[in-house]
């Protein structure tokens, strides 16, 4: 009996060990280490600009997502400390654990091979821009599409694909740098241009007079923003997935949407 006894226990023991999540192989969570050292750390860029943008005089960051996860810290109760990053490095900071979260990225195929991601919290997408004067002309994607309107892309790039896919009936002007789609429009050689919501938001606080046609409801070519978060680790996952949930449903995002992104409701 003992060895039966013996030997089921060391089954039993396999089977746990088979069972046994990578996170508690690894020790506690990465919420429980955050509460208990009292410091969320957040891995940021600072070059995204209106997402993350990096004040190098005061040492600061501003954006929609640092305020973002200033409001996770501060919901946590935690201190929040920003670590320098490099897109390059985004996925080596998550799994060296040199940041606990970082302040957000597209969800990529190739960086979910190493990262996990959070449920999406913003979409991003391609939206056209024209002049401030022509805004009454060109209220939608619709009105961009005749044969006497230009669109100025940037050659070789997803926009010069997307504007060609979108205005099949428009003249579609491929420019090559150092000349830009946004320049043609400023110059009056171009009706619009084709650009992400997040860069045109940058656009249109450096050139008042560049003006986005239609609403963020009128997005196309959409990509999900996340949080990537080391992968394994389901408490701290599911912690920041209920938070962005949260947040969601209190209107948080679509208050960070409109002052950062110019968005239009």
């Amino acid at each position: 009996m003992k060895k039966i006894s013996s030997f089921l226990s060391a089954v039993l023991g396999f089977c746990l060990l088979l069972g046994t999540p990578a996170v508690m192989a690894q020790g506690k969570s990465k919420l429980n280490q955050v509460l208990e050292r009292g410091t969320l750390r957040v891995g940021t860029t600072g070059d995204f600009n209106p997402m993350s943008v990096k004040d190098t005089a005061s040492n600061s960051y501003t954006g929609f997502d640092v305020e973002a996860m200033t409001q996770l810290a501060a919901d946590m109760g935690v201190t929040l400390e920003f670590v320098p990053a490099e897109w390059a490095t985004l996925v080596n900071g998550i799994a060296s654990d040199r940041f606990d979260i970082f302040s957000g990225a597209s969800i990529s195929m190739a960086r979910a091979k190493t990262v996990a991601f959070s449920n999406p919290y913003l979409y991003a997408g391609a939206v056209p821009l024209v002049g401030q004067k022509a805004a009454a002309k060109f209220p939608t994607w619709a009105s961009l599409n005749q044969p006497n309107v230009t669109v100025a892309v940037l050659m070789g790039t997803t926009f010069e694909q997307q504007a060609r896919q979108h205005f099949p009936n428009a003249k579609i002007r491929a420019v090559e740098k150092p000349a830009t789609g946004y320049q043609e429009v400023l110059a009056g050689r171009a009706n619009a241009t084709l650009t992400s919501n997040v860069e045109a938001a940058t656009l249109m606080k450096t050139y008042p007079n560049l003006h986005r046609v239609g609403s963020s409801a009128d997005m196309r070519n959409k990509r999900p923003f996340a949080y990537p978060l080391p992968q394994g680790d389901d408490v701290w996952l599911t912690y920041v997935n209920n938070w962005i949930a949260l947040k969601q449903a209190e209107g948080f995002f679509d208050t960070l949407e409109a002052k950062w992104l110019n968005a239009k409701k």
